[in-house]
């Protein structure tokens, strides 16, 4: 089983990203994961996903991303079609209330199984939920394109997309956000991943599911 997992560049004004620092320590994982670093800019992530991803095949994309604010790992559920952004993204651009893909439906479901997820990260006793917003930043753009995506390569992967908190350097420099250090991180990534490449009958139960 080939696994996509992505993380992105810094952005925001932040030197580290730990959605990258996390990803790029899993690379070549269980002889299944191949790394990728997306740029934090809304059409050109999904350029590069798609380009790789068309080149891989992989069964399964799982993208990781920064948010700030959160404690806890969290994987999230729905992709909504739009772009809303609260600040510029690092070419610029600052869409509001566009589509992320014209034409196509409003909301992709994650087609990984959240909630096994969820519970397989809670028994290593590290902090999980179940989240109902990606956001409208570059996040959710890249988690809906990578949903679309699915729907047009050979391999039909499964998709999803967590959340990870702030690295405690960066908590200090955000007044004290919540934080989660890198090494708990990346356990949590390949708890994620064990769990996936063990349940390899269970994907694509809801692959494509749209609303």
């Amino acid at each position: 089983m080939k696994i996509l997992l992505t993380g992105f560049e810094p952005f925001g004004g932040e030197p580290i990203n730990p959605s990258w620092e996390a990803v790029k320590a899993l690379a070549g994982y269980r002889d299944a994961v191949v790394s990728l670093m997306l740029p934090c800019v809304f059409d050109k992530s999904l350029e590069v996903l798609g380009d790789v991803a068309r080149a891989l095949e992989p069964e399964i994309i799982l993208s990781v991303g920064q948010a700030g604010g959160r404690s806890g790992i969290s994987l999230e559920k729905v992709a909504i079609n739009l772009n809303d952004a609260r600040i510029p993204d690092n070419a610029g651009a600052q869409p509001v209330d566009s589509a992320v893909i014209e034409g196509a439906p409003n909301a992709y479901f994650a087609s990984l199984p959240v909630k096994r997820l969820t519970a397989a990260l809670k028994e290593k006793q590290i902090e999980a939920q179940v989240s109902f917003s990606a956001g409208t930043y570059v996040c959710n753009h890249v988690f809906f394109g990578a949903c679309h995506l699915a729907q047009s390569l050979l391999s039909r992967p499964s998709v999803g997309f967590v959340h990870i908190p702030f690295l405690p350097e960066q908590a200090e420099r955000n007044g004290h956000a919540p934080a989660m250090a890198l090494a708990e991180q990346i356990t949590a990534l390949k708890v994620l991943i064990d769990a996936l490449l063990a349940g390899g009958d269970e994907l694509h139960t809801s692959a494509g599911t749209t609303h």
